[in-house]
């Protein structure tokens, strides 16, 4: 992966604008996106309890349904891009997930909430797919990582701007304000679809008109992921890596309640760094990250600051006061930055290790053993963390360990897999020269 012009230009505060005219405006749809749906979760909680009558059991049971069916349709749902093209999936999925948001207010009952939660999933993880292809599929290749990396910190940013729009109409405290707060999201999510909509088409996207016109398209030959067992490995070995998240928002904010003398106040600092950390950062943290053996070494970071921060957390089991409050925050910014570096290699890895002409398809399967890699982990970390104390910790850090050291291998097989099957010219077109990348960001 060559380095880019921009990257050695550009310095101090400037990193954090976006540099060329496409990421800024992918940059802005995320913040479009983000704000709208974090107004809407802010208060979801008090929406689905007090607004439309469920029980906590009955929206935690919904999720996992629609968890579950969404795990069975992301492939399909990946193959369909690839055929639909991904800025018209894209662009599709996030219409139908405003328009979604109408309905909100008029739900009552379990039946329905289950039917909408459940075709919600769906369409959002589809508009997913086509938005994770089409930015690989649009971005010239030595600008990929960095734009996902603008493209993050403007999600973090439109979910605090969601977060303090929905704090407000919480401060209400007024049922018929909650009813109606979807209609909200549902104009951010049209402004965002529209935007979506008027961004340029990518090569898969020019590929689906000609099936449109009814031209031959020709069909992609070789195997595809499915057969690609580095693949899968790299997949399911990102899932674990990605459980930094469980550790994050599940366990240390419940090992903070049960198991130190911290006060319950330090979770708002501890969510309120990771937010800062994950705004500013991500322009910085990607900067090295110009071949698979510098995301290797991002993983490994990771994985260090993942046992790092098992390690921290542990100790505040027996510690008090104020040295407690400072371990457990160290050990959340710790965690933070295991999450910073995984995000740099995963964005390179599905960067370098796709095959061009079925990034949908390469998504789906991603999508697939991501979830296998990491879905059981809310249980078993809270109940290693909880239940065991210090074991617990050190097999949780084990976890991450085994996974770090399996990612090297899986990216090698992957490797060699697209070398083997995707013919030299494909990956050629995917990857400029040196001189042309220079050339496409000068």
């Amino acid at each position: 992966m060559p380095k880019p012009a921009f990257a050695r230009t550009r310095n101090g505060l400037t990193q954090l604008i976006p540099p060329t005219p496409l990421s800024r405006r992918l940059s802005l749809q995320s913040l479009l996106f983000a704000t709208g749906e974090g107004t809407f979760l802010t208060g979801s909680a008090v929406f689905f309890t007090q607004v439309v009558g469920l029980s906590a059991a009955q929206v935690g049971l919904g999720l996992t349904i629609a968890g579950v069916v969404s795990f069975l349709v992301a492939y399909p749902a990946g193959r369909v891009v690839d055929v639909l093209g991904p800025k018209r999936m894209w662009s599709a999925g996030a219409l139908l997930a405003a328009l979604m948001f109408g309905l909100w207010p008029f739900m009552t009952g379990f039946s329905a909430y289950l039917l909408m939660v459940i075709l919600f999933e769906i369409i959002e993880n589809a508009a997913g797919a086509g938005r994770n292809a089409y930015i690989l599929d649009v971005m010239p290749e030595q600008e990929r990582v960095r734009t996902q990396a603008y493209m993050y910190s403007a999600l973090n940013v439109g979910f605090t701007l969601g977060a303090i729009i929905g704090g407000v109409a919480l401060a209400f405290d007024n049922l018929t304000v909650l009813r109606w707060m979807p209609l909200l999201t549902l104009v951010i999510g049209l402004i965002n679809a529209f935007w979506i909509a008027r961004l340029p088409r990518a090569s898969h996207d020019e590929r689906a008109a000609k099936r449109d016109r009814k031209i031959k398209a020709e069909p992609i030959p070789g195997k595809g992921p499915l057969h690609n067992f580095g693949w899968m490995g790299v997949s399911f070995f990102s899932g674990t890596m990605w459980t930094n998240q469980v550790l994050l928002n599940v366990v240390i904010p419940l090992w903070l309640v049960e198991a130190t003398d911290s006060p319950h106040w330090l979770l708002a600092w501890l969510f309120g760094t990771n937010t800062v950390m994950c705004i500013f950062l991500p322009a910085y943290t990607t900067r090295g990250i110009h071949t698979l053996a510098d995301a290797l070494k991002a993983v490994r970071i990771s994985g260090a600051f993942f046992v790092l921060s098992c390690l921290i957390t542990m100790g505040t089991h027996s510690t008090s006061g104020l040295l407690t409050v400072t371990l457990v925050w160290l050990g959340h910014v710790t965690v933070t930055g295991a999450e910073l570096a995984i995000s740099a290699s995963s964005w390179a890895f599905q960067a370098e290790l796709m095959d061009p002409r079925r990034r949908g398809e390469y998504g789906g399967v991603q999508e697939v053993f991501a979830t296998l890699g990491g879905r059981w982990a809310p249980a078993a970390y809270t109940f290693l963390a909880l239940s065991w104390h210090g074991p617990g910790w050190l097999a949780i850090a084990a976890i991450v360990v085994f996974a770090t050291a399996g990612m090297h291998p899986a990216v090698r097989a992957a490797e060699a897999f697209l070398a083997r099957e995707v013919p030299a010219d494909v990956l050629a077109r995917d990857r400029p020269a040196p001189e042309e990348a220079a050339a496409t960001v000068a």
